[in-house]
C-alpha cells in the first residue's frame, strides 16, 4: 500500500507526495504526458531527442547533472511511446534543488543553436549504434510498420528514420516543448523523507508561476483491425536466424490487461516457462525464446521473439511455436500452474515498490493512465483469472489473421542455392 496525497496547481500541475519518514532520501518524479505517439508522421523521434534537450541546460542552469551531483544526487529518464519520464534520488534535506531544477527547465529551455545540434548528434548517433550498425537492430522497426498501419505506434522512440533528427530546426523543437512540455500536461510526484508542509510551499514557489500551455486532446487514429496474417523476409549480417511474432492485444487500461500479463508470463518468464522448456529444452529448435510485453496505452502488441538454433529449419521453428499456442487455445492450464504465474507476477509487483523511486514513478504512472488510486487497486484484478479466462483469451490472440511475422535471416542463407522440390 503507497499513501499519498494529491494536489493540483492553478497552472494545471498535478501534485503526488508519498511521505516516507523512514529514509533520508527522496526522489523528485516528474513526468510529462507525451510519447512517440504524439508525433508527426514526418518529424519522429522528437519525444526521445527531448529527453537528451532537457539535459542540455536551461535558462538559469548551464549543466543539469553537476547540479545534481553537487547536491549528492543521481538523476536520469526514459521515453516511452506513451510518456517522457525523468528523475531525480538525492537527500531529502537537498530537495528543494531537484525541484528548482525541474522548474528552470520546465519554464525555459536553452534552445540555443549550439546546444541543439550537440544533442541530435548524440541521438543520431544513438540511431546508427541501436538501429542500424547492430545485428537485428531494425527488427523493432520492422515489425512495428508491420503490425501497425495508422496509430502512430508503427514507429518506434527513437524514431523512424535518422533525417528526421538531423533536420529539426530551432523552430520545431520550441513548438514541440511549447505544447507538451507544460505543467497542465505534466505530473509530479515526490517521495521520501518529506512532510506536506515543507514540500508544498516549495513547489509553488518554484511552480507556481510557470504559465499553462494548450489543453492536449489526442485524436490518434485507431488501428484497422488486422483480417490477415502479415510477413516480412529480411537476410542480415547476423549470427542466428531469428523470428519475431506480433500480436494485437487490448490497452492497458483495458479489463482482459491482466490476464494478457499472466499469459505472457506463462510462455516465456523463466525456465520453467512454456516456450523455453518445449522449444529451447526438449526440442532444442532456439537458443533464446522470449515474449514481450509493453502495456501500450492504447491498443498494443505481445511480441514473441526467438533465435533459432544453427541447422533448425525456420518453417519447422515456427509450427513449434504455433504449436504450443494451440495448447493454449485447446487446454485449459491447470490451477497450480496459474496460480504459479500469477504468484510471479504479483511478486514482481510488490517488490518493485520497494524501490522509492518506483514509488514515486509508479504514483506518476497510474495517475497519467488514468487514476492514482490504481497504484494500490490494480494488483487484486489478477486474483480474479481462471483457466477459462486464459484459454478465451489465448483464443482471441493466437489466430494467424492477428499475427504479423518477421524472419530474419542470416546474409549466407540468401546466398545458398535454393533446394530442390
Amino acid at each position: 500500500m503507497i499513501k499519498y496525497k494529491k494536489f493540483t496547481l492553478s497552472n494545471g500541475l498535478r501534485v503526488l507526495l508519498h511521505e516516507d519518514n523512514t529514509t533520508p532520501l527522496a526522489v523528485v518524479n516528474i513526468l510529462y504526458d507525451v510519447g512517440s505517439r504524439d508525433e508527426q508522421p514526418d518529424k519522429t523521434g522528437f519525444a526521445h531527442l527531448f529527453e537528451h534537450l532537457m539535459f542540455g541546460g536551461s535558462a538559469n542552469i548551464a549543466r543539469y547533472d553537476e547540479v545534481v551531483h553537487n547536491a549528492g544526487g543521481e538523476s536520469n529518464a526514459f521515453t516511452s511511446p506513451d510518456m517522457t519520464n525523468f528523475y531525480c534520488v538525492l537527500p531529502a534535506v537537498n530537495m528543494e534543488t531537484a525541484l528548482w531544477l525541474e522548474s528552470d527547465r520546465m519554464m525555459q529551455l536553452n534552445f540555443s543553436p549550439d546546444v541543439l545540434s550537440v544533442q541530435k548528434n548524440v541521438v543520431v548517433e544513438e540511431f546508427k549504434e541501436t538501429s542500424l550498425n547492430q545485428p537485428y537492430g531494425d527488427a523493432w522497426h520492422r515489425l512495428r510498420a508491420l503490425s501497425y498501419k495508422q496509430h502512430p505506434y508503427r514507429w518506434p522512440v527513437i524514431g523512424l528514420e535518422p533525417a528526421h533528427i538531423e533536420q529539426a530546426t530551432l523552430q520545431d523543437v520550441e513548438t514541440f516543448f511549447y505544447r507538451y512540455y507544460r505543467p497542465n500536461n505534466a505530473i509530479l510526484s515526490i517521495a521520501g523523507g518529506i512532510t506536506e508542509q515543507e514540500v508544498m510551499p516549495l513547489i509553488e514557489k518554484w511552480f507556481g508561476n510557470i504559465p499553462a500551455g494548450p489543453v492536449n486532446r489526442r485524436n490518434l487514429p485507431k488501428e484497422p483491425r488486422q483480417t490477415e496474417k502479415r510477413t516480412e523476409t529480411v537476410f542480415a549480417d547476423v549470427p542466428l536466424d531469428a523470428i519475431y511474432l506480433s500480436f494485437h492485444v487490448c490497452n492497458r487500461t483495458h479489463p482482459d490487461y491482466f490476464a494478457t500479463d499472466v499469459l505472457n508470463d506463462l510462455l516465456s518468464a523463466g525456465s520453467s516457462a512454456r516456450l523455453y522448456q518445449a522449444l529451447v529444452k526438449e526440442q532444442q529448435l532456439f537458443t533464446a525464446i522470449n515474449t514481450h510485453l509493453y502495456g501500450e496505452f492504447d491498443e498494443g502488441t505481445l511480441v514473441i521473439e526467438g533465435k533459432l538454433n544453427e541447422g533448425a529449419v525456420m518453417q519447422q521453428a515456427e509450427a513449434a511455436i504455433w504449436q504450443e499456442l494451440e495448447k493454449l487455445k485447446n487446454e485449459p492450464i491447470g490451477n497450480t500452474e496459474l496460480k504459479k504465474s500469477v504468484n510471479r507476477v504479483e511478486s514482481s509487483i510488490v517488490f518493485s515498490e520497494t524501490s522509492l523511486w518506483m514509488k514515486a514513478f509508479s504514483l506518476a504512472y497510474y495517475e497519467v493512465l488514468g487514476n492514482a488510486d490504481w497504484v494500490n487497486t490494480e494488483i487484486d484484478k489478477y486474483d480474479l483469472i481462471t483457466p477459462e479466462i486464459i484459454q478465451n483469451l489465448a483464443k482471441q490472440i493466437f489466430i494467424p489473421e492477428n499475427c504479423s511475422a518477421l524472419y530474419y535471416y542470416t546474409q549466407q542463407k540468401q546466398e545458398e542455392p535454393a533446394s530442390a522440390g
